[in-house]
């Protein structure tokens, strides 16, 4: 149930950054259900990259985390979410971003409701 319950939160927090970035879209949608489920198809596959790719990046990148005082944590997020949106380019639906800087402020949008939504659900709570 954590899994599901990460997948729609990511997905609220993809949507929102999508409607407040005009960089930012999801494509390949006709009605509201279909925008649905590309929201929750491309909340997946964010958290699939975040699970799979970016620990590894994390280990790799380990000394830079240490001389930035873990400031590239935000360059290594917006990297997922390109990441992410570079997956979904290969399908006719999907996460499209116009620059690196788009990709950098919906990371810290994705970051910052995310962190909110699972503290108000609970999300990242251990029991």
């Amino acid at each position: 149930m954590g899994f599901v319950l990460r997948v729609i939160i990511n997905g609220v927090a993809i949507w929102l950054a999508t409607v407040l970035l005009s960089g930012l879209q999801i494509v390949g949608w006709d009605t509201t259900l279909e925008r649905v489920g590309i929201i929750g198809l491309i909340a997946l596959v964010f958290g699939i990259v975040n699970a799979v790719v970016k620990p590894v990046v994390k280990f790799l990148a380990f000394p830079v985390y240490i001389l930035t005082l873990g400031l590239i944590t935000v360059v290594v997020n917006a990297l997922m979410l390109m990441l992410t949106a570079w997956i979904t380019e290969q399908t006719t639906w999907g996460l499209r971003i116009d620059s690196f800087g788009t990709a950098v402020l919906g990371a810290l949008i994705i970051s910052i409701v995310s962190f909110a939504l699972s503290a108000v659900t609970g999300a990242n709570r251990k029991r």
